[in-house]
């Protein structure tokens, strides 16, 4: 299991509600949080899938919902 995390604009549960329908339409994605308490507003992926595949596929459902996103590096 790998754990991907993104740098977001998110700054409150309305926009969590905003991409919850596509995260949750993502396949390969296991789990996902939003860390709202720190600077950055992480957005945390659990998955098994395709490190590309899922990184396109969550920075797409979040530009659309009209937030930024960034993918951190470990």
């Amino acid at each position: 299991m790998k754990r991907l995390r993104f740098k977001s604009s998110l700054k409150c549960n309305g926009c969590i509600n905003a991409i919850k329908p596509g995260m949750e339409a993502i396949d390969d994605i296991n789990a996902w949080r939003v860390f709202l308490d720190v600077v950055d507003k992480i957005i945390e992926v659990e998955t098994g899938g395709d490190e590309e595949t899922i990184t396109n596929s969550v920075q797409e459902v979040v530009t659309k919902a009209g937030y930024t996103i960034e993918r951190l590096r470990d």
